[in-house]
């Protein structure tokens, strides 16, 4: 019972996942760098970033096109409901929890990349959640378990990413 609760709330939360991870790989591509604009267009809040450098307009608008699509693709494949509209919602509210985040983390003067516990393995899980959960009951349980295992998920593939030089930091 506990495995297949596992594998659900993995399955609920792919679209999140990928929207969460395609802007680190769209950026590695030299085509795009001259579309990579900051979402906050390099404005400051209180003498600091609003978010940074690092979270860009293609970067949001490919990650939560790679997790709704991700989404769409998991709409047909019959394991568990999915629709367009949730893949949306959990990719466009992974992305938001994501700059959510980096607004904090400039507050409390960390810089880009910085290690902030907690913060950068949280924050885009919980948007995704919040955002979800204007289109579907969300389930406790499977926040429960994914609050649990996404720090260890992203931890891992962020190392991955930082061994394939896709990223600067191990975490």
């Amino acid at each position: 019972m506990l495995v297949i609760l596992i594998i659900s709330a993995l399955w609920f939360i792919i679209p999140a996942y990928v929207a969460n991870a395609s802007p680190v790989l769209i950026s590695k591509i030299k085509t795009t760098q001259r579309y990579n604009r900051p979402i906050d267009f390099n404005l400051k809040f209180r003498n600091k970033p609003i978010f940074g450098a690092g979270k860009t307009w293609f970067g949001l608008f490919f990650g939560i096109l790679a997790g709704t699509a991700i989404g769409f693709i998991q709409s047909f494949s019959g394991f568990l409901p999915m629709t367009i509209l949730l893949a949306f919602m959990l990719s466009l509210g992974a992305l938001v929890g994501d700059l959510a985040g980096s607004f904090v983390k400039r507050r409390l003067g960390l810089k880009r990349g910085q290690l902030a516990p907690g913060l950068d393995q949280l924050d885009f899980l919980l948007g995704a959640f919040l955002f979800a959960s204007f289109v579907t009951k969300i389930s406790l349980i499977y926040l429960l378990i994914l609050v649990i295992l996404t720090p260890a998920i992203h931890l891992g593939t962020n190392f991955i990413a930082f061994k394939l030089r896709l990223k600067k930091e191990k975490w």
